[in-house]
Order: C-alpha cells, then sequence, then structure tokens
C-alpha cells in the first residue's frame, strides 16, 4: 500500500535531516580519487570511489550511525569501460570503485564514527598512522555557539616535502608517499604488536615525533587519542584533500 503523499514528503524530509552530509573538496592542483571503506554493515557511498577534479566538491549523505573512512588516491589512470587501472598513491587493488577495499598504504586517512551505542557524538581523525600521500583535514560545520566544543582534525602540511630518506616512497623518480615506521620496519616497536601492544610500552618514535610536531591535530601514533581523535556533533562536516594553509 502507498503511503500518502504528505507521509512520503514527512519521510524524506526526516531521511534528509537525519543524514549527516560530507564535503569532499578538492583542493589540490590535479584530479583525485577519494576512496570510501564503510565498517560492516554500512553503506558506502558512490562504490567506494570516485573522480573529483580540481577545484570541485562531491556531496555525500550517510546515517548518523555511520562509520567509515575517506582517502585520496593520486595519479591514476581508469579503464572508462570496465573501471580497472591503477594508481600512483591509495590504489585499492587497481579499481575505480574501491567496494570493500582499503587503500594501500602510505595514505592519510579521515576515519569517522556518528554515533556509538554508549555516544551520540561523532568521533572523527585524520590519521598518518599508515603513513602520509595528501594533506587533508575535516571541520564540522556548525554555529558559533557550538565552535567551542568540536575540534578540527587535519595534516594540513605536506610531509612528503620533509619525509625521512628512509621512509619515503617514489614513484617515477616523483615523491607519492612517506611510509610510517611501522611500515618501513615491520618491527613490533614501531608497530606497537607483540610486547609492545600495549600504550605505556608503545612510545611514539623520533619519526612519529616529527610527524606529531609538524601535524599536531593528526593522529600520528596507534596510541594518541587524546590529542589525535576529536568529538562534536554537526550536521555536516568539510573534508578538504590540499586545505589551504
Amino acid at each position: 500500500m502507498a503511503l500518502p503523499l504528505h507521509l512520503l514528503i514527512f519521510s524524506l524530509l526526516f531521511f534528509i535531516t537525519d543524514a549527516v552530509q560530507l564535503i569532499i573538496a578538492n583542493n589540490c592542483n590535479s584530479t583525485i580519487w577519494p576512496g570510501i571503506l564503510a565498517t560492516t554493515g554500512h553503506n558506502t557511498p558512490f562504490g567506494g570511489g570516485f573522480s573529483l577534479r580540481s577545484g570541485h566538491r562531491e556531496l555525500l549523505r550517510v546515517s548518523q550511525n555511520w562509520s567509515g573512512r575517506v582517502w585520496a588516491r593520486q595519479g591514476c589512470n581508469f579503464d572508462p569501460n570496465t573501471g580497472i587501472g591503477m594508481c600512483q598513491s591509495g590504489d585499492c587493488s587497481g579499481r575505480l570503485q574501491c567496494k570493500g577495499i582499503g587503500g594501500k598504504p602510505p595514505v592519510t586517512v579521515v576515519e569517522m564514527t556518528f554515533g556509538t551505542p554508549a555516544s551520540t557524538l561523532h568521533f572523527y581523525d585524520v590519521s598518518i598512522v599508515d603513513g602520509f600521500n595528501v594533506p587533508v583535514s575535516m571541520i564540522p560545520i556548525v554555529g558559533r555557539a557550538e565552535r567551542q566544543s568540536c575540534g578540527v582534525a587535519e595534516c594540513e602540511v605536506d610531509l612528503n616535502v620533509c619525509c625521512p630518506s628512509a621512509l619515503v616512497v617514489k614513484t617515477q623518480g616523483k615523491v607519492v608517499g612517506c611510509k610510517s615506521p611501522c611500515l618501513a620496519t615491520g618491527f613490533p616497536r614501531y608497530c606497537c604488536t607483540g610486547e609492545f601492544s600495549e600504550a605505556e610500552k608503545c612510545q611514539p618514535t623520533v619519526f612519529g615525533r616529527l610527524f606529531k610536531a609538524v601535524c599536531p591535530r593528526a593522529y600520528s601514533h596507534p596510541f594518541d587519542e587524546k590529542t589525535g581523535l576529536k568529538t562534536c556533533k554537526a550536521p555536516k562536516y568539510l573534508i578538504s584533500f590540499c586545505p589551504p594553509t
């Protein structure tokens, strides 16, 4: 049985206002291919990936309880018919639409959880724990009264410029990423695994401290919740790749 028109309109308005809006902006000087990975049980917008030209924006709507991550892929070349190809950084198994596959590190990741069973707050961060490829920020769009309680997550500086030589990733002679110490070595001490899996036993490395100094509002270490994790309750957020500094 079809819903009466007034109930249908109310339902659509409820759906729109109940959603969280994510504005994805590309301020880089070339096209990027944002990748999206939702956690299990949540829908993935755009099948997990799309093309975004320099200077353009795209609006995503997700549910209030949505959880997932967004990252940028660069230097991609996809077949227009099959969507198969490859990216120089952030690649997800050579697919335009990642469809459940995360970006290959090193990659800068924006992580978010819009509410949990214990809280209606939104939790989000910009993580360089798995390395870095593109500067990015996530800014809540709220009124003046709410700004004091909402955090800005970002790594707005190009870490590729100051990446130690032992961590640099190059493609065709161009620096396309900066590895984390864990990715570069696999050592439990750097990965916070094994006997170093507890916060008091796994301290930031000298490289981690360098990255934290450059990007103080990013998640730079597996136990960086105190300064890396941000909270808010906003109806929309702006995720800017290559944000203006």
